[in-house]
């Protein structure tokens, strides 16, 4: 059964829409991060709505997706000048440039201590220790675009192929291996690991979302609305997936059974990007229009949305 709820989402202005909010983690500080991909800043958001802005880098830069480290700072990638990024969580930036253009786009920490990232535009996936020492792998599947990237389970890391309508594994060892989607043109974007045991990722083009078990059964479930464009994806501690609909302005989750519910965000055209799980409990989205979105996770089921108030910033 699927079900399409209205629910009480708070909103934070964090910039114009020009800044263009994008990638969101939860960081060590107890406050939210972001990416600001077209203004080219970093931004830490308290839970109450604080919000201070750090230059990424250069203006043009484009902070795409960022992720904590294991070193207790912040790692971004800097997709439109070829650099990994680090911020402390006092504003302290330092970079690492890639020794050739490549587009770094996602990006998360391995079980081995280092920062793992997608190249979209060389078809590799890429390494770098925390003292900034950079090493590719090669992908087999050319023009794939390799795009978002998470750790795995098995101690391995996942990551989607958009062109190429994949998802593939990278062992510690840079061991590649590739699982075909059942569906042509599903160009899938964001990955996670769900409490499962099974890799789950969003079909941007299919408008689905796919699970990957550790058998290598791959299933795919529709959305509603398949022109949803479904974009990135985060796994709950308590089973669900939650995933953001950026052509249709909505938030979703899925059980580890397949029943999916959906939210609509208040404010119309608001392009939700990222999703993360806040350092309060709560699923937080960035929206490109400026703003960010919070919706308090335990309201998972449509009985509870049902009950909530339209709740708007002071």
């Amino acid at each position: 059964m699927q079900h399409t709820e209205h629910t009480s989402i708070r909103e934070f202005p964090v910039s114009g829409a020009e800044a263009g909010p994008y990638g969101i983690t939860a960081g060590p500080d107890g406050a939210l991060w972001l990416t600001l991909i077209h203004s080219g800043e970093i931004a830490r958001l308290t839970v109450d709505g604080g919000l201070t802005r750090y230059p990424a880098g250069p203006a043009g830069c484009g902070p795409a997706v960022i992720t904590p480290g294991p070193d207790g700072a912040l790692w971004y990638t800097r997709s439109a000048d070829h650099h990994i990024g680090r911020i402390t969580t006092d504003g302290t930036l330092t970079a690492f440039e890639l020794p050739e253009p490549g587009g770094p786009f996602g990006i998360c920490p391995g079980a081995d201590g280092a920062l793992w990232f997608t190249e979209m535009r060389t078809d590799r996936i890429g390494r770098v220790t925390t003292d900034g020492l950079i090493s590719h792998f090669s992908v087999p599947a050319p023009g794939a675009f390799p795009s978002a990237i998470a750790s795995g389970p098995d101690g391995a890391l996942w990551f989607t192929l958009n062109q190429a309508d994949a998802v593939g594994r990278i062992g510690l060892d840079g061991e590649v291996t590739l699982h075909r989607l059942p569906t042509p043109g599903a160009a899938p974007v964001g990955i996670a690991c769900g409490v499962d045991g099974a890799v789950w990722f969003v079909e941007i083009g299919a408008g689905q979302i796919g699970r990957l078990g550790a058998d290598g059964a791959i299933g795919e479930f529709p959305l509603p609305d398949r022109a949803a464009r479904p974009h990135a994806i985060v796994a709950a501690p308590s089973g669900e997936c939650w995933f953001t609909e950026w052509g249709a302005g909505r938030l979703g989750s899925i059980t580890p059974a397949g029943v999916i519910t959906e939210y609509d965000l208040p404010t119309p055209s608001s392009e939700p990007h990222g999703i993360a799980v806040g350092p309060d409990g709560a699923l937080w989205t960035a929206l490109e229009l400026g703003r960010v979105a919070r919706l308090d996770r335990s309201l998972s089921s449509s009985a509870q949305a049902d009950k909530l108030q339209l709740d708007s910033p002071d």
